[in-house]
């Protein structure tokens, strides 16, 4: 049975249209099993000077950082859980919402979630696959490295050891209410038949 990681990150709730995307791939997966981290509703906390020693490579000294370090030890865990990650990738201001970005800060551990080798970093994070629920409002080429989102996700998932990351998009959600709708249709049926 595959365990099944879920990224809620967009700050639109009902209307979220990455949110749409994840339903439609849990509805075709009734199987799996699930565990779910809404970002927006129960986020990550931004790395500050407080919590950085917390989420560093050592075990903090002292309680000031138990609490950090106790959820950083809980967010790895359920990654090295999960079969699959499936995050939702709404595009703001042409990046991922700063919830995931932090969420990446805490999974990203050296020697935890990555090493450093003679041969340069590796993931340690295996035999795990991602899916990105992208929405966005606008249409745009990835491989021209504008906008960001695609790009950078994929990249901090590939440092951990997840680089097999299939992108299902639903773009042109600002083109008018028929072009949205066609846009969502198109994307949740690709969403639902991904095996």
């Amino acid at each position: 049975m595959t365990k099944i990681l879920v990224l809620r990150t967009a700050a639109t709730g009902e209307a979220s249209v990455s949110n749409k995307l994840i339903d439609a791939y849990l509805a075709a997966h009734p199987d799996a099993t699930v565990v779910e981290r809404d970002l927006d509703k129960n986020p990550v906390p931004h790395v500050t000077s407080a919590s950085l020693a917390g989420i560093g490579r050592q075990a903090p000294e002292g309680a000031d950082f138990a609490a950090t370090r106790a959820l950083q030890d809980e967010l790895i865990a359920e990654v090295f859980d999960a079969d699959l990650l499936l995050i939702g990738l709404p595009l703001y201001n042409f990046g991922m919402p700063s919830t995931l970005k932090s969420w990446f800060d805490y999974v990203a551990r050296a020697g935890t979630t990555f090493q450093y080798t003679a041969n340069g970093p590796e993931g340690l994070v295996k035999n795990t696959r991602a899916i990105l629920a992208q929405a966005r409002a606008g249409k745009y080429d990835d491989t021209a490295g504008f906008p960001f989102a695609v790009a950078h996700t994929k990249a901090l998932l590939g440092f951990v050891g997840v680089t097999d990351v299939t992108v299902i998009t639903a773009e042109g959600l600002a083109f008018g209410p028929e072009a949205a709708a066609a846009a969502v249709a198109d994307a949740t049926a690709a969403m639902a038949a991904l095996a």
